[in-house]
């Protein structure tokens, strides 16, 4: 058997399709030699399998190792990945200790020390391994054998790296989200975030970029996810890729297209929004980071935005575009309290994006945040890395936050509630009247984890109906317009024998599925993960 490379990462969803190690398996060949990319091959997993599952396909890639023969495996490894990573690594190097470990991958980058995967494997390449990882095989398979375990990834120019998007397969293109990206880098200081790290942004050849998109397209693929971290950072080019996409929804109107992008909220010029505006419903998503719209808080994590320029923006763009809005916002950040978190969260609901996402602050390894000294931060030992209380939020508060995030995703952004949200969000402050009904759902049913959609609906109905006291009927109306508009065929106790025969509910259904039609779209493209 000749020498054997696998490049393997854990997908936290089977729908998720790794970038990274498609721009490793692109420039095997071009950094490696023709020798090495004939025998790379690549393997993706998900961490819902077992560990022992993996290692026993890795040796099924690899195979037996002859005299003089080199088998490595490369493994990307993430925040959300490193545990079950770990144990791959410790059963592949019990069963097969000449197989090379090299890692890769932002949790493996910054702050080695101390890491049990990092102690089992052979090599680490932190930050860029597109050059680095292939000349490393080289050197494992040919020679000079490498002096130190710890190697630097080489940062090269972007038109000398090989693109990616050839080792999609037709299988990636009909069944997972295609990951894309016209740049790289940030040219932001977000103290939370590993791309403060980043000197400036870097951007493709624009050119190469579209070609590459309009095989892609050629080839059946209709799900794109820019990871772009400022898609609207240069407008010409926003401009030029945007109208990349309107040609092909011109070109072939019945085609179903999906482009996901990430927007700095308060760069958004009229050029860009006559773009916006001619794209239909259901197409773009726009996932903006907002973060905390405290001033004070946003110089603490060095944080620039300008709030009057993203109210307009925001406000613009649910007024008069189609584009769907997925906005960001972190408890726990530095000198943020319950209430100016509550406040800030007002003001980002009243400018009435599609989402709000409600995320906790996580000590990601590298970052300006992990490095500096906040005394009263105390964040977990294990990965995610959450913060359990700050200097302004108790343990308590910050537990009370986690089941709040919970329950807001299953009756806020499921989509699932939008009539009844109304009713429950009523009063001066709707994160308040969440956070009481919060209060009490978790008060009732002691858990945050396998709340059907017919359980919410009878906990919705009896919090608004006895403890908020709002017309029973009122309630019924807006959670029955709710789950029949969601396709539900079950029947809620609260519901039974209010609702409709089968041809009412189709109609009910065609009136109010169009909205919920489009999200499922959505959650099964993985565009919301």
């Amino acid at each position: 058997m000749p020498h054997r490379i696998v490049l393997a990462t854990l997908n936290a969803k089977y729908i998720h399709a790794s970038l990274g190690l498609r721009y490793l398996r692109a420039n095997m060949e071009r950094y490696g030699g023709a020798d090495l990319d004939a025998f790379t091959e690549l393997r993706e997993f998900t961490i819902q399998r077992t560990p022992q599952d993996i290692v026993d396909e890795l040796l099924r890639t690899l195979g037996t190792a002859q005299a003089g023969d080199v088998h490595i495996v490369g493994l990307g490894v993430y925040i959300w990945n490193v545990v079950p990573s770990t144990q791959v690594i410790q059963l592949l190097k019990a069963q097969r200790p000449d197989v090379r470990v090299v890692l890769g991958g932002p949790e493996v980058s910054h702050e080695l020390g101390n890491q049990p995967i990092v102690d089992v494997a052979d090599f680490v390449i932190t930050g860029w391994g597109d050059v680095s990882f292939p000349k490393l095989c080289r050197a494992l398979v040919h020679g000079p054998q490498p002096l130190m375990k710890v190697i630097a990834g080489e940062q090269p120019v972007l038109d000398d790296i090989a693109m990616p998007y050839d080792h999609y397969s037709d299988v990636d293109l009909a069944q997972r989200v295609l990951y894309v990206e016209a740049s790289r880098g940030c040219p932001f200081k977000c103290e939370f975030c590993l791309s403060a790290l980043d000197k400036t942004a870097w951007a493709f050849d624009l050119d190469a970029f579209l070609a590459e998109l309009a095989s892609l397209y050629g080839r059946g693929a209709r799900t794109f996810k820019f990871v772009d971290r400022t898609f609207n950072l240069k407008i010409d080019a926003s401009v030029q890729i945007l109208a990349f996409f309107l040609d092909k929804l011109a070109a072939h109107p019945k085609e179903p297209l999906f482009v996901h992008f990430e927007l700095v909220p308060d760069q958004l010029p009229e050029r860009l929004k006559s773009c916006i505006a001619r794209f239909p419903a259901g197409v773009l998503q726009f996932e903006i980071g907002i973060q905390s719209l405290n001033p004070v808080v946003q110089q603490a994590i060095s944080r620039r935005q300008d709030a009057t320029k993203t109210e307009a923006n925001l406000r613009w763009l649910t007024t008069h575009s189609h584009a769907h809005l997925h906005t960001d916002l972190i408890f726990g950040l530095p000198g943020e309290d319950w209430e100016s978190f509550g406040r800030g969260f007002d003001q980002l609901w009243s400018w009435r994006p599609h989402e709000v996402q409600l995320g906790v602050l996580k000590r990601l390894r590298g970052t300006p945040l992990a490095l500096k000294s906040h005394p009263g931060m105390v964040f977990q030992s294990e990965p995610p890395y959450a913060v359990l209380q700050t200097d302004v939020l108790s343990a308590d508060e910050v537990q009370s936050f986690v089941r709040l995030a919970r329950y807001w995703d299953l009756v806020a952004n499921s989509g699932r509630f939008s009539h009844t949200l109304n009713l429950l969000l009523q009063g001066t402050s709707p994160f308040d009247a969440f956070a009481a009904f919060a209060q009490w759902l978790w008060q009732t049913q002691e858990r945050t984890s396998g709340l059907t959609p017919e359980m919410l609906v009878d906990a919705l109905f009896a919090y608004l109906s006895v403890e908020r006291q709002l017309e029973p009927d009122q309630v019924r109306n807006a959670l029955l317009s709710d789950y029949v508009g969601s396709g539900a065929r079950a029947s809620p106790q609260s519901l039974q024998g209010h609702l409709p025969g089968r041809q009412a509910r189709a109609r009910l259904l065609q009136q109010e599925g169009a909205k919920h039609s489009a999200r499922q779209k959505r959650h099964a493209a993985g565009l919301n993960s």
